[in-house]
């Protein structure tokens, strides 16, 4: 098939991006901006998710940025009302946050997402919407790679209402024509994720740590593998499916080109940065229950369907995170 060119085909067009301000989000967002496209940020910035005004920098006056979350319906409405394209990467992340506070987890990443996908089947039904999903879904994993045919069983509360609220999107494509398409992230790493502490992403406070000369805290053995995907990579395979045309309704993993071990990894980034140690250390029993041991993702479908796979090694995504942190931790830590 011929791939899309987004060089020139988001060229005026009008976005919408949910969560913008997040790490996802707003590396998405200054694509786009340099792209020319016109870009409005739906976030509310609650405590705790990810969202860091810092990450927009240098980009305030060429972004169109609205107060107000999925549950707030005159801002969603507001904000999807004329848009082409709409990115919805709001929601919360935190997988031991949910089991500790699930009715706020339902509350966002449920009645938020229903209450959306109807503001969007209202005010602007022909918008094509890309939903930011998660491997998390999958649970522990059967075989390896993880295909998007392997069997769904979340181990968590977070990851049963990310499925919900995928299934949602489905099926408003379904019934209700919307154009709807599922990216199932794994393990996204890169300038302006959340690295204060590891509630999104053990990798943000391996960071941290690894940055205030902290030891890196390795949980179990350090041989559970993981395939990490550079945020830009995420960046190209959102752009792509957003012009490519016939996906809707469908469901795609994004995954990274090569997995390794955390052990592994934890020993790369202390070489990459000269310096730091690490410690194994023994599963916290609220980590422990909801832990799936070894993901790889299968990328084969978007692959062969779009075109896409990451391109980004590890070493050089690790090198080009720690410097960006090096340099901007500040408003982070």
């Amino acid at each position: 098939m011929n791939k899309p060119s987004v060089e020139k085909d988001f060229a005026g067009r009008r976005v919408l991006i949910t969560g913008g301000m997040g790490f996802i989000g707003s590396n998405l967002a200054r694509r786009l901006a340099n792209l020319g496209a016109e870009v409005t940020l739906l976030d509310s910035l609650p405590a705790g998710i990810g969202g860091n005004p810092y990450n927009i920098s240098g980009y305030e006056q060429r972004l169109r940025v609205r107060a107000g979350d999925l549950r707030d319906a005159d801002a969603t409405a507001d904000a999807v009302r004329g848009q082409e394209l709409i990115f919805n990467l709001a929601g919360q992340v935190g997988h031991v946050q949910s089991m500790e506070d699930p009715l706020a987890d339902l509350d966002i990443n449920v009645r938020g997402q229903l209450s959306f996908l109807e503001i969007c089947r209202r005010e602007s039904p022909d918008a094509k919407i890309l939903y930011g999903g998660t491997r998390q879904v999958y649970g522990p994993p059967r075989y390896l790679p993880v295909d998007e045919d392997h069997p769904v069983n979340p181990v968590d509360v977070n990851a049963v209402h990310k499925l919900a609220a995928e299934r949602y999107h489905i099926l408003y494509h379904r019934v209700y024509g919307l154009r709807s398409v599922v990216l199932r992230m794994t393990n996204v790493y890169g300038p302006r994720m959340r690295v204060k502490d590891g509630q999104n992403n053990f990798l943000g406070l391996w960071i941290r740590q690894l940055l205030h000369g902290e030891e890196i805290t390795v949980y179990g053995d350090g041989s559970q593998a993981r395939d990490l995907l550079y945020v830009e990579d995420v960046v190209d395979a959102l752009l792509l499916a957003a012009l490519t045309p016939g996906i809707e309704g469908r469901t795609f993993n994004l995954g990274g080109a090569d997995s390794v071990a955390l052990l592994e990894l934890a020993k790369r980034m202390i070489e990459i940065h000269g310096a730091g140690t690490y410690r194994l250390i023994t599963f916290p029993a609220g980590r422990k229950k909801i832990d799936i041991g070894s993901f790889v993702s299968d990328i084969s479908k978007i692959r062969m369907d779009l075109g896409w796979e990451p391109i980004t090694p590890l070493g050089e995504g690790l090198r080009q995170t720690i410097a960006y942190f090096r340099q901007h931790g500040e408003h982070y830590w």
